[in-house]
């Protein structure tokens, strides 16, 4: 049965970036990796104000917009269209990532292929498949506060991805904070304590993280 969590029970990707999108706190500089963690800004909570920013060189993104509002040349770090606000600003990507590395944003929620207990994350490649550069990714889980990736909790084959030791190369070490699945939440406190399981999504059971994590945590 627990082989069939993932397919039965569980978040869908929606509701995984709405767990996200709790973390947000008023006042916060929020970057958005792609994927998943695009669908937060959709689930912003109601009287928190946030600022989006992008590496390509824009603070303040509003809204995906609708197909008669869709300008071609208005697109976030992922190449995905976007829409501006009355307060929105642009620059070079060398001020952007001068902010990133400057400290200055205070989340960036990711994607990731593998996450290792010590809280490596893998996310920018597989050896052998094309890729077309790393992104921002490395200056991001270096230079922002607080790092949470979302991702399913097993890859396509059914192999868990929060695992003792990345296999995958590596993005950063020891940076992840927090982890959302489909199936749970894991949370550490600081660089030097183990990730603890502090949330399961409905439907599923310690039980079943358990049989698809091979990574140590705490319960």
């Amino acid at each position: 049965m627990s082989d069939q969590v993932t397919d039965k029970v569980g978040w869908d990707r929606n509701q995984m970036a709405a767990r996200a999108a709790q973390e947000l706190q008023d006042g916060y500089y929020v970057n958005l990796g792609i994927g998943i963690p695009t669908l937060v800004a959709n689930h912003i909570p109601a009287g928190v104000e946030v600022t989006l920013q992008s590496e390509n060189g824009m603070l303040g993104i509003g809204p995906f917009p609708y197909e008669d509002e869709i300008d071609a040349d208005l697109i976030n770090a992922g190449k995905q269209t976007i829409s501006e606000l009355d307060s929105s600003s642009y620059f070079g990507s060398a001020d952007s990532f001068a902010m990133i590395r400057g400290g200055h944003i205070d989340l960036t929620v990711l994607g990731a292929m593998e996450i290792a207990e010590n809280g490596d994350i893998a996310n920018w490649m597989i050896p052998g498949k094309m890729i077309k550069g790393m992104g921002g990714a490395m200056d991001l889980v270096a230079g922002v506060k607080k790092i949470i990736v979302v991702m399913d909790h097993c890859a396509k084959d059914g192999s868990p991805k929060f695992i003792p030791e990345c296999t995958l190369p590596l993005t950063g070490t020891n940076v992840v904070d927090m982890i959302i699945t489909d199936l749970c939440v894991f949370h550490r406190k600081d660089h030097n304590s183990p990730f603890k399981l502090i949330e399961l999504a409905p439907g599923v059971s310690a039980e079943d993280v358990a049989a698809k994590t091979t990574a140590s945590y705490e319960n």
